[in-house]
């Protein structure tokens, strides 16, 4: 019999993989489908949309045909994708540069404050999340609480203005605005991202720290985490060896989520601190109806989320291995 288990356990790991792929991929297939929708859901013609109506029929006539607005849908939906697959997104209408270069270009900044966000946040709500958790209705614990929802209801772009006007132009720690790349060096970079990050963080940061206190508390109340208190080991052990590995599960999810929606939901931080990323490439596009530019952003953000997710389950393999049977 647990020969039989042993040898069914990798059957079953390859069947979830397999079931997670096939979710994953067919995310993708409706993101695609939908992004390549785009062109219908404009009003009228795309080209005339994009040239305006002072277009001759022949600049109308040539753009349908460069960019394939003219032709049917599932032709022109089976050639985007097989570019897509190619790493070919097809040229903007602003500037006529690769769609793909031109968001790879914008990529690291957006990245890089999702990232700086999510990484502020969990320092914050991590030892919070595990104190007050461990020590529910204490001093620290209502305090923390009510700091919490009063940050919760602060919006992104309020909490920007504030950092802005206390950090920026009241002391001049930080610019207003503007961005230093990595290649001008750490400090520099830093020196321009640390208070977009913030911004984001503010409204973040509590969600991850209730998570947390949540399931902390919860967690003291196993059996498991009794025995291990009965027989003498040190509070501080017993709350970040037994206690926080089993209730960090759901703060891996949320912080991927966090980060999905980071990365897609810039637009008013990078507006605010006028930062080169995504969010100020979307501002461009949408108004001037830059179709192929939209539906490389809107894929972008569909891999993201896929990829975050795929990294979500390995991490719940690595925080409990419990998962790796399942």
């Amino acid at each position: 019999m647990a020969v039989g288990t042993l040898a069914a356990a990798p059957r079953a790991r390859l069947g979830r993989a397999a079931r997670r792929a096939a979710h994953l991929l067919a995310v993708l297939l409706l993101v695609t489908l939908a992004a390549a929708a785009l062109v219908d859901l404009v009003p009228g013609s795309p080209a005339v949309a994009i040239l305006g109506p002072s277009a001759t029929p022949q600049q109308i006539a040539e753009l349908d045909a460069a960019y394939g607005f003219d032709r049917p849908f599932p032709e022109r939906y089976l050639d985007w994708v097989g570019g897509l697959v190619t790493g070919d997104l097809g040229r903007s209408v602003q500037s006529g540069r690769p769609v793909l270069a031109t968001i790879l270009e914008r990529l690291p900044v957006t990245l890089e404050i999702a990232l700086l966000a999510v990484g502020i946040s969990l320092l914050v709500a991590v030892p919070l999340g595990v104190h007050t958790g461990s020590r529910v209705g204490g001093p620290l614990d209502r305090a923390v609480t009510a700091a919490s929802s009063a940050l919760m209801s602060i919006p992104v772009f309020v909490a920007g203005v504030v950092l802005i006007y206390l950090l920026a132009l009241t002391t001049g720690w930080f610019p207003v605005s503007g961005w230093a790349p990595l290649t001008d060096g750490i400090a520099a970079n830093l020196h321009f991202a640390f208070l977009p990050a913030v911004a984001l963080a503010v409204g973040e940061t509590p969600a991850l720290l209730r998570l947390l206190r949540g399931d902390v508390a919860a967690t003291l109340r196993e059996d498991f985490v009794r025995t291990a208190a009965t027989r003498g080991l040190p509070r501080r052990y017993i709350l970040f060896r037994h206690v926080l590995r089993p209730s960090a599960l759901p703060l891996v999810t949320m912080a991927a989520v966090v980060f999905g929606r980071l990365l897609a939901g810039s637009v008013v931080v990078e507006s605010l601190f006028a930062l080169p990323g995504l969010g100020g490439l979307a501002l461009q596009s949408i108004p001037a109806k830059d179709i192929p530019v939209i539906q490389g952003l809107v894929v972008l953000v569909a891999v993201a989320y896929v990829a975050v997710n795929a990294l979500v389950d390995l991490g719940y393999t690595v925080l409990d291995p419990r998962t790796r049977s399942r």
